[in-house]
């Protein structure tokens, strides 16, 4: 069985609870008792969360864990003496160590993250980047596994890093049952971007977040102008006016950041073929492709994909 503790302290995020739901569904999946998810403080009892509710805790257990996980703050502090050691004698009897969030700030004052890949939530890059200049951070990434060392963007990104160590524990097909077990629509692998298309072109209408609703779902199909007009029930001159008022991109460029988004999510995800990649995500053909992500990152499909395939392999 595999232990995983999420060490928790005053004023803890609330939200990294919900990881706890990933090693949940996993146990429920599997039809046994694949994971052990322990509620770890500093001196056991109750926490009291960000939000103002306390979770019981214990202390941490003479024998470690398989996997720590630190969880982070909401706002940004820096950690008590106290909470370094605990960290510090937790990892040094796991297998596993993890951050989310703002949890990294702890791992890196605990001296844990020498020589490492880290990232954290966009919003608080800057002052790790100043606070810890040697550490490499590529605070652009959902989450970064370096090692034993699992890093992760926070919030909602934590789901996705839970995943993730299913994954790579029991297997790709139980991580994609979880997923769907929990309704998440994308499974959103390391590489993905913190910031997702549909979040950067924030429509304000009903209709236009209908048709882009639906493109996403839909990207095989045909997803021209007029096309999305109808599911948006305007005027194709109407839908790529009030579009471009609302997003300022034209349907097309936010169709194919779409695209681009979807396929780049296959590659990491998957052994497919550029092809199939190109077929799936409505490029049609890979020269399309090969176009869009040149636009997009300024190197071909193959470039990423070999990355990919790297961090695939055993």
């Amino acid at each position: 069985m595999h232990s995983v503790a999420l060490i928790v302290y005053p004023g803890f995020q609330s939200l990294a609870l919900s990881i706890g739901s990933v090693f949940e569904c996993a146990n429920l999946l599997r039809g046994e008792q694949a994971y052990g998810f322990h509620l770890v403080s500093e001196t056991g009892g109750a926490v009291m969360s960000s939000q103002g509710f306390s979770v019981n805790t214990t202390t941490l257990r003479p024998e470690g864990y398989d996997s720590t996980i630190v969880s982070g703050y909401l706002e940004f502090r820096l950690p008590e003496a106290s909470l370094l050691d605990l960290v510090r004698a937790a990892a040094a009897q796991s297998r596993r160590v993890v951050s989310l969030c703002m949890g990294v700030f702890v791992l890196a004052d605990a001296g844990l993250l020498e020589g490492r890949r880290v990232t954290t939530h966009w919003l608080h890059a800057p002052a790790f980047r100043k606070r810890y200049p040697e550490i490499e951070l590529e605070e652009d990434k959902l989450f970064v596994v370096d090692g034993q060392v699992w890093t992760g963007a926070g919030m909602s990104a934590g789901v996705d890093l839970a995943l993730a160590m299913v994954e790579n524990d029991l297997g790709h097909d139980l991580a994609r049952q979880v997923a769907r077990k929990l309704v998440i629509a994308q499974r959103r692998g390391s590489e993905q971007s913190q910031l997702s298309t549909l979040l950067e072109l924030d429509p304000k209408s009903d209709r236009v977040q209908l048709a882009l609703a639906y493109a996403r779902e839909n990207l095989r199909e045909d997803l021209s102008v007029e096309a999305l007009a109808a599911v948006a029930r305007l005027s194709p001159r109407q839908f790529s006016r009030v579009f471009r008022e609302e997003t300022g991109q034209t349907p097309a460029k936010a169709i194919e950041a779409l695209r681009v988004e979807a396929a780049r999510a296959l590659m990491e995800t998957s052994r497919h073929p550029i092809e199939v990649i190109a077929r799936e995500t409505g490029f049609g053909d890979r020269e399309r492709l090969r176009q869009a992500f040149l636009r997009a990152f300024g190197q071909p499909p193959q470039a990423l994909q070999k990355v990919f395939f790297n961090a695939l392999s055993p």
